[in-house]
């Protein structure tokens, strides 16, 4: 089959180690940044009325005198360009393998078990979720939502 395709056997490991390599380097780089917790940005004044308390996720700071959007000592930091991840990681797994959506067992065909991850689509039905993870699981895919389906 490789002959075929106009390389040989050892061409095609050579491939497959490079391709092995780079996602290693990748991990190996998720997980240094795992060790070094992530920052939590934190609402303006968050720590001080309950009802922001509950509802502490983000929101940019636009007041007039808002001391947190003058960065001023005391106040939390507010969202910049420096706190994101690197572009290498930006939207993988934790585990390091990219993410993609499986709504039918003929979208396995084009992806590979050493590269991605499987979701399987909220809208599939728990007949075709079965078929989806069984098929799955033969061809070594790692499925991140198969918790609750009994192949």
């Amino acid at each position: 089959m490789s002959q075929e395709q106009g390389f040989t056997l050892e061409e095609a490991l050579r491939r497959r180690a490079a391709v092995l390599e780079k996602l290693r380097a990748l991990r190996k780089l998720q997980k240094r940044l795992q060790s070094k917790p992530r920052r939590v940005f934190l609402r303006y004044l968050s720590w001080r009325f309950w009802k922001f308390e509950r509802r502490w996720y983000w929101r940019k700071p636009k007041g007039n005198d808002n001391k947190m959007r003058l960065q001023l000592k005391g106040y939390p930091p507010i969202v910049k360009v420096g706190y994101g991840s690197p572009s290498q990681l930006r939207g993988l797994h934790p585990s390091g393998f990219k993410p993609v959506v499986v709504s039918s067992v003929g979208d396995l065909d084009r992806l590979d078990p050493e590269k991605h991850i499987v979701y399987i689509a909220s809208g599939v039905g728990l007949r075709k979720k079965t078929q989806i993870l069984k098929a799955a699981r033969e061809k070594g895919f790692r499925v991140a939502n198969a918790r609750g389906i009994k192949p």
